[in-house]
């Protein structure tokens, strides 16, 4: 199989994964929904999803607490932001957030990693999974609204 293929195969199964997870839509209650079409330099991305709202407490507790918990440390908060930009390397991302020590940095980077908020792009590097960067640009509209910044 090559490697476009393999990947391809990849992503199908991964697609197929998420679509059986899915809540059903339950219209007494209403549906939650969210997309976006964006562009940081590494081509479009695209990401529409829709939930029942009756059923978005009833998904995966544990990993919604990681990923909240990797996110609301402030080092994280910029490793993230700074990542938007496109992968970065060990020693790029620790003076974007100006650490000073390499175990500093992976402390972090494995909290995000542990969480899938980011992942290991080639070795030494790191990037947001294209999946994930409207969901988490998502995730910080709702936060700043839910803080009254954007009222």
């Amino acid at each position: 199989m090559t490697d476009v293929a393999a990947k391809l195969a990849e992503l199908e199964a991964r697609i197929e994964a998420l679509e059986g997870q899915r809540p059903t839509e339950d219209s007494a209650h209403g549906y939650i929904d969210y997309s976006g079409n964006v562009d940081f330099g590494a081509g479009p991305i695209n990401w529409s999803i829709r939930y029942s709202a009756a059923a978005v407490p009833q998904l995966p507790t544990q990993a919604r607490v990681d990923v909240l918990a990797a996110l609301g440390h402030p080092v994280r908060r910029a490793l993230v932001e700074t990542l938007l930009d496109g992968p970065r390397t060990g020693a790029e991302l620790a003076e974007a957030v100006s650490l000073t020590s390499a175990g500093q940095l992976y402390h972090h980077i494995r909290a995000l990693t542990s969480a899938k908020v980011i992942e290991q792009h080639t070795r030494g590097a790191y990037r947001i999974p294209a999946e994930k960067v409207v969901p988490l640009l998502v995730m910080m509209t709702a936060a700043a609204d839910i803080g009254e910044v954007l009222r």
